[in-house]
């Protein structure tokens, strides 16, 4: 799968994500993505993944957990839509999620590991899509949006926080 979602297929809040994916086939970027997160999270030590740039921000740690979180999220809304269900799905708020995640309890190790199991599962799950459920849609939060535009979506958001690491945390 190739083909870039067109604006009528998400939430224009979404679009500061999509426009973070690179051009090409959005499994590989994902598989991509996946070697490139592991590398940057399995050279941090201990207390770097402590770090918080900022009184209030995130540690690595809990960045990487909001990614596996999301990630959760955002496919299980694409899996629902692929497969043609048109019950509306709900929004949701990341605050509350962080505000339950027990991440600074577990290890950097253990994060990187569920964050690789949600993505793995996440990229088998568009293998086997069938070019029409790409473009199937459905209501999220109250909007049209289609499986496609969740795969992108996904990609563009790990994009947003591993530029917010690099430039914030990693600096």
């Amino acid at each position: 799968m190739a083909n870039r979602p067109s604006f009528e297929e998400y939430n224009e809040y979404f679009g500061r994500y999509i426009d973070l994916v690179p051009e090409g086939n959005i499994v590989e970027i994902l598989e991509h993505q996946l070697r490139e997160t592991d590398q940057l999270f399995s050279s941090l030590t201990a207390e770097q993944a402590d770090y918080r740039y900022a009184e209030g921000k995130w540690s690595l740690k809990e960045v990487l957990g909001h990614i596996a979180d999301n990630e959760r999220i955002m496919s299980y809304r694409l899996l629902r839509i692929a497969r043609g269900d048109q019950t509306p799905l709900p929004g949701y708020d990341q605050d509350i999620l962080m505000d339950g995640a027990p991440f600074e309890t577990v290890t950097l190790p253990d994060l990187l590991a569920e964050y690789t199991y949600v993505r793995r599962a996440t990229i088998a799950l568009l293998r086997g899509l069938p070019d029409e459920a790409w473009t199937r849609m459905g209501n999220v939060a109250g909007r049209e949006s289609s499986a496609r535009a969740w795969a992108y979506i996904l990609a563009g958001h790990e994009l947003h926080h591993v530029n917010v690491i690099r430039d914030k945390y990693l600096a």
